[in-house]
């Protein structure tokens, strides 16, 4: 996977004039419904008990915070100190995931690096407690976000970054079709070891494919009496239309 990332060229230079600029619309600190998971704005005091329990136990739950920045916590009351900064953010928006049926929240994720003006905008700090993973509640709640910042707010790109030695991460990007970029080599110092990044987009233009293609996934239809997809998302994707990025 990562090899093949890694020979896909960005697509050729453009200057042209933009002739309908972006709506430059903040997303909204409200909910996010669909048919197997909600998100809501982060409430520290709310979510916080579920999401310390998600992140922390099992003791594979700590695996989680490998590649994030901050994390794990010793206990719960200092991990609601750091919920509460979070939801305080002007410049990022975090959401607690909670899967259809659960008693709580169960992952985290959240806009940030906001430009829109530009239009451009990211997903970033996900991450899903272990009952969450490898879900269609996991997958439906990050196109909730795609599908809620590039059909309804308007934007022209729509970014993911992370460390390059995350191939979950990258597999994950890949899987809801975003396109890699490139690596930016000694980008951070993470952790007290060195981050380089990999860097993931989907453009406008390419956005009514992935989307066509996650709702087909979505569709209860595609699922069997188990909850086990009948297809796979990753080839999908895969296997959709060349891209302008695709040089040669």
């Amino acid at each position: 996977m990562l090899e093949e990332q890694e020979r896909i060229y960005p697509r050729p230079l453009k200057g042209d004039t933009v002739t309908t600029p972006p709506p430059a619309l903040v997303p909204a600190r409200a909910p996010l419904e669909g048919r197997y998971v909600r998100l809501e704005p982060l409430d520290a005091a709310r979510h916080g008990p579920a999401l310390f329990t998600a992140a922390h136990e099992p003791e594979a739950a700590l695996r989680i915070w490998d590649f994030l920045y901050d994390g794990p916590w010793p206990t719960l009351e200092a991990y609601q100190a750091d919920l509460r900064s979070q939801a305080a953010m002007l410049d990022r928006i975090y959401h607690a995931i909670l899967p259809e049926g659960a008693d709580g929240a169960r992952g985290q994720a959240s806009f940030m690096d906001m430009s829109a003006r530009d239009g451009v905008i990211e997903i970033g700090h996900i991450w899903f407690g272990v009952e969450l993973q490898r879900t269609r509640a996991a997958t439906e709640a990050l196109y909730l976000m795609l599908d809620y910042a590039m059909s309804d707010l308007g934007y022209r790109r729509m970014q993911w970054r992370c460390n390059a030695l995350n191939a979950k991460s990258r597999g994950a990007a890949a899987r809801l079709g975003f396109r890699f970029e490139g690596i930016f080599y000694n980008h951070q110092i993470f952790k007290g070891m060195n981050r380089d990044t990999a860097w993931f987009s989907i453009l406008d233009d390419e956005w009514p494919e992935v989307r066509d293609i996650l709702q087909t996934w979505l569709d209860p239809a595609n699922f069997d009496t188990a909850g086990v997809a009948k297809s796979s998302l990753a080839a999908a994707m895969a296997a959709r239309a060349p891209s302008e990025r695709r040089i040669g």
